[in-house]
């Protein structure tokens, strides 16, 4: 006698049909990308997204074994035009995870309606003093470094050295005045003038006839993307890259160097990653990148290559659920990913802690205007800022 298995209701096959098609087909999760991607500032914001996109391809448009939707916006460096962009991201496009971010200034206008929503704010860039100290958030996680940081390492080599009178320069705005305040903080010696220029001038002149009168024995420079292009230029024409070192942030590094080329040569950066570490992950990445977009990665482009890297051992730990923000946040704080600096952990206000180089431009050993690591003034550095975050 044949014996047949009882025929499942339509309504439980139709449920079977639907979850099956659910697993093999889904929904991306959706990343919001704001950066400056147009104006004199885009070079900047290309390289971040770069960077990322570098890692979202090589895992195949996925990130933690989920796929992924990057939803680019451009800032234009306009806090309210960032404000408009990230209120279109999370109200209309429902993003649980924003990245990117070049300019402090940018980030001090979105900050707060990204994260009392509940959106990770995953920045690539811009780590002002603020949010590293009592206005931190635990959906803030930033992957480059508090601002201050790179000038403390520009100041402790400046004790290194023996420079005993900085002269010092930045934009009037709130990065300029970080990296000021930063290389103060440290630095023993006297500073010799502190001048705050216009965001975005594109003359120097003034001030460097102040230099060249002054005659410091150094000069620390801030000046990222196009204005320090036209800083290291002028400082050069003028003659004071024979005689006066520059210890330059934003001015001198993997940005500005194919505009500069051998203009730059000997001016010194200070940074927490650069081309020529030598470990495995940022080999990998080195040569990915420079096959990839035939060009020299910039620290920019490091540190959002590690974000997204950041975001996919996030993402595989709790299976790509991003309605756990307690679990994901967790998972973001673990930094469980093989960084192209090497050594990487979140401190308790989520900036890294890491470790600080000081690089000189120099020709490397293909010929090319590269950026060559002198000296690790900071090691493990925890910021200045992190004692006044609550979160522990």
């Amino acid at each position: 006698m044949k014996r047949f298995l009882p025929i499942a209701p339509r309504a439980t096959l139709a449920a079977i049909v639907l979850t099956c098609a659910q697993a093999f087909a889904q929904a991306p999760v959706k990343i919001g990308f704001v950066a400056e991607l147009s104006g004199p500032q885009a070079a900047l914001g290309q390289d971040q997204y770069d960077g990322f996109m570098l890692y979202v391809e090589q895992q195949g448009g996925r990130l933690g074994g989920v796929p992924v939707q990057v939803l680019r916006e451009d800032t234009q460096l306009k806090p309210e035009v960032a404000v408009q962009a990230v209120h279109k991201l999370i109200e209309r496009e429902g993003v649980p995870i924003i990245t990117g971010v070049t300019f402090s200034n940018i980030m001090m206008a979105i900050h707060k309606p990204v994260t009392e929503r509940q959106v990770f704010l995953i920045s690539s860039l811009s780590g002002p003093s603020p949010i590293a100290g009592a206005q931190c958030s635990p959906y803030q996680f930033v992957t480059s470094f508090q601002l201050d940081a790179a000038a403390e390492a520009h100041a402790s080599y400046a004790n290194q050295k023996g420079y005993k009178r900085v002269f010092l320069l930045a934009p009037n705005y709130q990065s300029g005045k970080d990296f000021l305040t930063g290389f103060k903080r440290v630095f023993k010696g006297e500073v010799v003038d502190e001048v705050y220029t216009a965001m975005g001038a594109p003359d120097y002149s003034a001030e460097l006839t102040q230099i060249a009168a002054a005659k410091p024995d150094a000069v620390f420079a801030f000046y990222p993307g196009a204005m320090g292009i036209n800083f290291v230029r002028q400082y050069g024409q003028m003659g004071l890259l024979k005689s006066t070192p520059l210890l330059s942030q934003g001015a001198a590094d993997g940005s500005t160097l194919p505009a500069l080329g051998e203009a730059a040569l000997g001016a010194f950066n200070g940074a927490p990653w650069g081309p020529d570490l030598d470990n495995p992950a940022n080999r990998r990445f080195v040569q990915a990148y420079e096959q990839k977009y035939r060009r020299i990665p910039t620290l920019f482009a490091a540190q959002s290559y590690d974000a997204a890297q950041l975001l996919d051992s996030a993402l595989r730990k709790v299976k790509g659920n991003v309605q756990d923000k307690d679990a994901l946040r967790q998972a973001l704080k673990a930094a469980d990913f093989p960084s192209v600096r090497g050594k990487f952990r979140f401190g308790n206000n989520q900036f890294p802690v890491q470790d600080y180089y000081i690089q000189q431009v120099a020709r490397d050993a293909q010929g090319r205007v590269n950026l060559k690591t002198v000296s690790t003034p900071l090691k493990d550095f925890v910021d200045a800022y992190a004692s006044q975050c609550p979160m522990k």
